[in-house]
C-alpha cells in the first residue's frame, strides 16, 4: 500500500485516476478547489482516503494539503499533478491576464506541489511524480498556443527534474493523454473573451461554440486511470507516457515530419561552426 496524493480530482481523469487508486488499495489524498465534489469518495472509504480542499495557485493550502498528508498516512509516495484545465484562443486574442493564471495553475502549480512533497521524498530516498501534460505539447494545435505552452514548459521542467531525482530513488513521468471522454472540453474548457475575425478559419474552429469533440473523444478515463497506476508501479517507470491510439499516431506523424524537416536543412544546420 502507498500513499497518492492527486491534485484536481472533482471530475475527469483525476477523478477515474482517484477511483483507481482507491480500487487498489491505496491510501489516497485527493483534493479539489470545492472538496464538496470530492467528499463522496471520502465518506466511502474514510480510513484510506482524505479529502482536501486545494488550489494549487494558493501557497498556503498546497502546504496544508501534504501537511494533512504527513499527518494522516505518514507522507506522500506518489504525486500526480492532474490539476488544470483548457484554454483556447489565437495567441493575438488572448488576455494576458487569462494567460498568466493558466501559467499559474498548469506550471506554477506544478512545481508548488513538487516542492511540497519532495522534502519528504528525499528523507525516504524513495517516490514517484507524475506530471499531466498533453498531446497538445507536441501538436500545439491552432488556437490552443498558450495551453500548449504551459504544458511544455511542465515538460521542459519534469525532464530535468527526472535527472535531479533520479540518484535519489525517485521517479518522474510526464504524462501525455490524447482525446478523453472528460468535460475537458466541455464545462472545463476556457476561452478568450476577445475574438478576431481574421482567424475564424484556423483557431476561431475550436472555440467552444463550433467545436463537437465534447462526449464524442474516444478515450477512457477508467483505462487511463488503470494505465498510469501500472507506469508507476512498474520496476521502472517511464520518463515518458502516451496515453490513447490517437496520441501515439499524433506523435509518430510529429517525430517523422520532424526528422524530414531536419534532414531537408541539414547542411545548412550544419554550416555554422567557424573555418578551419
Amino acid at each position: 500500500m502507498s500513499t497518492w496524493l492527486i491534485t484536481g480530482c472533482s471530475t475527469g481523469l483525476g477523478r477515474a485516476l482517484a477511483e483507481a487508486v482507491i480500487g487498489a488499495g491505496h491510501n489516497a489524498v485527493i483534493t479539489a478547489r470545492d472538496v464538496t465534489r470530492v467528499a463522496d469518495l471520502a465518506d466511502a472509504t474514510p480510513d484510506r482516503v482524505l479529502a482536501v480542499a486545494l488550489d494549487v495557485t494558493n501557497p498556503e493550502q498546497v502546504a496544508s494539503t501534504v501537511s494533512q498528508a504527513q499527518e494522516q498516512f505518514g507522507g506522500v509516495d506518489v504525486l500526480v499533478n492532474n490539476a488544470g484545465y483548457g484554454f483556447r484562443a489565437a495567441v493575438e486574442e488572448g488576455d494576458d491576464p487569462d494567460v498568466r493564471i493558466l501559467f499559474e495553475t498548469h506550471f506554477f502549480g506544478t512545481v508548488a506541489m513538487i516542492k511540497a512533497v519532495l522534502p519528504g521524498m528525499r528523507a525516504s530516498r524513495s517516490g514517484a511524480i507524475v506530471n499531466i501534460s498533453s498531446i497538445g505539447a507536441q501538436l500545439t494545435p491552432v488556437g490552443s498556443g498558450y495551453y500548449a505552452a504551459a504544458k511544455a514548459a511542465v515538460e521542459g521542467i519534469s525532464g530535468a527534474l527526472r535527472g535531479e531525482l533520479a540518484p535519489l530513488g525517485i521517479s518522474v513521468t510526464v504524462v501525455e493523454p490524447g482525446a478523453f471522454r472528460t468535460d475537458f472540453a466541455g464545462r472545463s474548457l476556457t476561452q478568450s473573451a476577445r475574438v478576431i475575425e481574421d482567424y475564424s478559419a484556423t483557431a476561431g474552429q475550436r472555440r467552444k461554440e463550433n467545436d463537437t469533440m465534447d462526449g464524442n473523444q474516444a478515450g477512457d478515463p477508467a483505462k487511463a486511470g488503470a494505465a498510469i497506476i501500472a507506469a508507476v508501479e512498474s520496476s521502472e517507470p517511464p520518463a515518458f507516457l502516451l496515453l490513447g491510439p490517437d496520441a501515439l499516431a499524433a506523435y509518430r506523424y510529429i517525430a517523422d515530419a520532424r526528422a524530414n524537416e531536419i534532414a531537408k536543412w541539414e547542411q545548412l544546420s550544419a554550416s555554422t561552426n567557424f573555418d578551419p
